[in-house]
């Protein structure tokens, strides 16, 4: 529960000072909405044999554009979000004497399959092309800190850091834009404890935002 109030605190923050820095604009610019993702360990661009990575996302997100020129228009986006993931050690090799004395009965735990809750503050750009006023397609890069509850042989149990490149869609229906998006996603803790070799996967999401 205290990794949940931290993301909520630090998502009051980044609402704040987003509303506070841009208070004359139009509510136009404003959006909001969610996007559920499912994502995997093992599809193009990734492909490690070492383990299985499995996840499904849940994601509420703040929009704001904060420039246009012509069709283009660039976006902040704040997404807080909660992935339930799936993660077991394929090759038990992985796990070598280095690992201590016991390091068979932690070869032994690391291939029995997981089950682990992660919950991070995406904080992203889109770069977005308009091809009319329904449809356009964007570029989004975000990263953010992040709370995992569960230690493996590829990283350390508590923080780290959550970093997505996506390609996406959008469809607009009056107040409603339908969104698709398919990119990739790595997790790791920049070496601030160990293990930290991470784990990476490819993601498909499907969400929708609300024009205020």
């Amino acid at each position: 529960m205290k990794s949940i109030h931290k993301l909520n605190l630090l998502l009051f923050l980044c609402i704040h000072i987003t509303l506070s820095v841009n208070s004359q604009e139009k509510d136009r610019t404003i959006k909001y909405g969610f996007v559920y993702g499912i994502g995997e360990q093992g599809v193009f661009p990734f492909n490690d044999h070492d383990y299985l990575y499995e996840t499904k996302s849940y994601k509420a997100q703040l929009n704001y554009v904060f420039k246009e020129v012509n069709n283009f228009s660039f976006e902040l986006n704040v997404e807080p979000s909660i992935f339930i993931s799936k993660h077991q050690l394929l090759n038990k090799y992985f796990v070598t004497p280095e690992y201590g004395s016991d390091y068979l009965e932690e070869r032994e735990r690391q291939t029995s399959k997981k089950t682990m809750n992660e919950y991070s503050l995406g904080i992203g750009i889109i770069s977005r092309y308009s091809f009319t006023e329904r449809m356009s397609i964007y570029a989004f890069g975000s990263v953010g800190p992040m709370i995992i509850d569960t230690r493996t042989e590829r990283m350390a149990k508590g923080f780290a850091f959550s970093d997505i490149f996506s390609f996406g869609f959008s469809y607009k229906i009056e107040k409603i834009i339908l969104d698709l998006r398919y990119g990739v996603r790595h997790v790791s803790n920049f070496q601030l404890k160990s293990p930290n070799s991470g784990y990476n996967s490819t993601n498909f999401e499907i969400g929708f935002l609300v024009d205020l």
